[in-house]
């Protein structure tokens, strides 16, 4: 995957950073909690098995045997199994293509399997970042952009927060040390000029939103 991106300079980026702009920090989503938390793989194999369940108990209510009543196991959980499957390589394949670059006046991402494309965010376009821990300590980061800027959700997807579809707000999804990122970026808004904290001259602290399973 790498020789796809044998252009760039830097790892990650379009380009070499402007004098003066300094690069903070690097990171991908971890593709384990991307497949739970973005591809929903966890969510699959439950729903097949309630199915499978569901189907089993109308059936015993019906006077089928128990051996009639386990065969919606049979076929149900290996269909689970499989498309859970799928949602992992694409997680992990995600992944793979992923890398976000945090520098002293930009946030960028370079996303995407089959048509890889590069976001680049200003800070002065930031107006707020929040973060989501997992209890694994890794977490996502949306950003909520000026009312001017919108990105479409389904270019950003997965790396968008999710259900946030009229106003798309990018996402660092499923990163690791999530709590340690969060920090770099407040202090990065908090002293990045023209951004949103810049402006009003205040620190930039972000709430933790929930903790996730």
């Amino acid at each position: 995957m790498s020789d796809d991106f044998e252009f760039e300079p830097v790892r990650g980026l379009p380009e070499m950073l402007p004098a003066g702009e300094r690069l903070l920090w690097q990171g991908a989503p971890r593709w384990q909690d991307l497949a739970v938390h973005a591809f929903h793989a966890r969510k699959v194999i439950w729903y097949f098995l309630a199915i499978a369940i569901v189907q089993a108990v109308f059936r015993l209510a019906d006077g089928s045997s128990l051996a009639e009543a386990v065969w919606p196991f049979v076929w149900l959980l290996p269909m689970g199994g499989i498309a859970a499957a799928i949602l992992t390589f694409l997680a992990y394949v995600s992944a793979r293509t992923t890398v976000y670059s945090m520098t002293t006046r930009r946030l960028v991402m370079r996303i995407g399997i089959a048509l890889p494309v590069t976001l680049n965010l200003p800070f002065r376009l930031v107006d707020s970042a929040s973060l989501r821990l997992y209890a694994n300590g890794s977490g996502e980061i949306p950003l909520k952009l000026a009312a001017s800027e919108r990105v479409a959700y389904l270019l950003l997807w997965p790396h968008a927060r999710p259900l946030h579809f009229r106003n798309p707000q990018p996402c660092l999804r499923a990163i690791p040390d999530a709590d340690q990122v969060a920090k770099l970026l407040a202090t990065a808004l908090s002293n990045a000029p023209q951004s949103a904290a810049a402006r009003q001259g205040q620190p930039v602290r972000l709430p933790v939103r929930a903790v996730a399973a």
